[in-house]
């Protein structure tokens, strides 16, 4: 049996550098996903405080935010964004963020890549989504049953901004913006970068050198998770239920 995958899967279109602008993946990318399972420790088991879990269970947002809609099952749909808030919590946890910056960072962490039009370097998404969020400050927080303050929309939108933005190619008004919500804006860069576990390049993975160094040890911590998480959501995507559901299967059951 050939172990190379089909040539319309990502991996392989990954490899030919052909990679359609909207990415779904397939039952051959999760195969070589599991393939090359890092050689993790033992995955540690974690348990969210309860007023995590409840927003992680409505971070599932209405397509309707979103301004590309066949995005929704993508690689930066509406899987890539419950998982990235579920890391984000446990980062937040890790790293003892309050629980008002910890609600913060999760609905930032589900919002973050809501205005992409397409899955590849879609340059100025994060922007685009601050933008949205400003203005649809209430909606959103209502649908989280949170309060939008001045302080959280600010915070999350600064974070959702910046975090398509390198560190190194922070500007002047970046880095001012930075220092004002720092520890959010970095453990969303985190979480987000750890979700990468779902690209089809191994050297498109989890990358610890682009992670400031005050989250760096959890985001080691949760590289096993990571990457569970990805592996189980996916193919419980595949097996037939939708992006929301295949999620909630994957925290149910450990990852």
């Amino acid at each position: 049996m050939s172990t190379t995958p089909p040539a319309d899967s990502l991996v392989e279109l990954a490899a030919r550098k052909q990679l359609p602008h909207h990415q779904f993946t397939d039952h051959a990318t999760v195969r070589w996903i599991e393939a090359n399972r890092p050689d993790f420790p033992k995955v540690p088991v974690y348990e969210f405080p309860a007023a995590s879990q409840r927003l992680l269970y409505r971070s599932a947002i209405p397509i309707l935010w979103m301004a590309e809609p066949r995005l929704a099952d993508s690689l930066h749909g509406v899987r890539h964004a419950m998982r990235t808030a579920t890391l984000a919590a446990l980062l937040a946890e890790a790293t003892g963020l309050s629980e008002d910056d910890t609600a913060t960072l999760i609905v930032a962490a589900a919002v973050h890549d809501c205005r992409r039009l397409h899955d590849k370097d879609d340059r100025g998404h994060g922007n685009r989504a601050a933008v949205w969020l400003t203005y649809n400050a209430d909606a959103v927080w209502a649908h989280f049953r949170l309060a939008a303050t001045p302080r959280r929309i600010g915070a999350a939108a600064t974070a959702v901004r910046l975090h398509d933005v390198p560190y190194a190619g922070f500007t002047a008004d970046d880095r001012n913006d930075h220092t004002r919500a720092e520890q959010i804006t970095d453990l969303l860069k985190a979480a987000d970068a750890l979700d990468r576990y779902r690209l089809p390049k191994l050297s498109w993975w989890p990358d610890g050198s682009f992670v400031r160094a005050e989250a760096l040890e959890a985001f080691e911590a949760l590289r096993a998770t990571a990457f569970e998480l990805v592996v189980a959501s996916e193919a419980a995507h595949l097996a037939g239920l939708d992006s929301a559901d295949a999620v909630f299967k994957a925290l149910d059951s450990g990852g």
